[in-house]
């Protein structure tokens, strides 16, 4: 899969990718990214990329000409090129969103700053827009970021044991359904600072295990998500 990410300041990204599972899956060839700035395709002699809002308003909003000009030289490179906007006035991105697309072979996330993007660039582009919460950012680069690790780590081979997948909140790869938030996890000492693992987790039954996790799942989604 390859990621492309528009963006005027690649290097909030790039960094992103030069470390653990996700650079060891780029050397690997399991996933591939690229950046393109609208800055280079803008017609202004300065390089200008933004202006005032119709109707007035605080800000600035990053203009239509480059944007275009970025997108259509994406699509010319890749004519499967799957196009997302993260923003904030869109629906939730979620883990079947990451499972269904790590699938697709091109995802270029577009990361707006300053007051957005020019409502047109979006309507003619966007295959489908993406919001990651609730609030408000300075830009969309850490949006971008976000969807692209939570879709990554979906695609075969990247976490290299399958099995990493199993038993996460918000998915059951059985049913590609949400289910259950995942139980708590514990690991070596026991007993730390008097602080013990649960002592059904030690004692091999598997079946006492299972109910025991999904007993701790039930509780800790009646108490986050009710």
């Amino acid at each position: 899969m390859n990621f492309t990410f528009v963006t005027l300041f690649s290097n909030l990204i790039e960094f992103y990718f030069q470390d653990s599972i996700l650079k060891k899956a780029i050397n690997e060839g399991f996933i591939s990214v690229d950046f393109y700035n609208p800055r280079d395709f803008s017609q202004d002699k300065h390089k200008k990329v933004d202006d005032s809002l119709c109707g007035g308003g605080a800000g600035q909003l990053m203009f239509p000409q480059p944007l275009f000009d970025t997108l259509d030289a994406i699509k010319e490179k890749h004519k499967d090129a799957y196009v997302i906007f993260p923003l904030a006035s869109a629906k939730p991105f979620n883990q079947n969103d990451a499972i269904r697309l790590a699938s697709k072979k091109n995802i270029v996330l577009v990361s707006g700053r300053y007051e957005g993007i020019d409502e047109r660039v979006i309507e003619t582009y966007a295959n489908e827009v993406f919001s990651i919460g609730d609030y408000i950012l300075t830009g969309g680069e850490l949006p971008s970021m976000v969807m692209a690790d939570a879709i990554s780590r979906n695609v075969k081979g990247v976490l290299g044991n399958i099995d990493s997948l199993s038993d996460e909140s918000y998915n059951d790869l059985a049913t590609n359904k949400k289910t259950l938030l995942e139980a708590p996890s514990f690991t070596k000492p026991i007993n730390f600072r008097n602080l013990k693992v649960p002592s059904e987790l030690l004692k091999g039954n598997h079946d006492k295990i299972r109910g025991l996790k999904n007993k701790m799942s039930m509780c800790k989604t009646k108490y986050y998500r009710p």
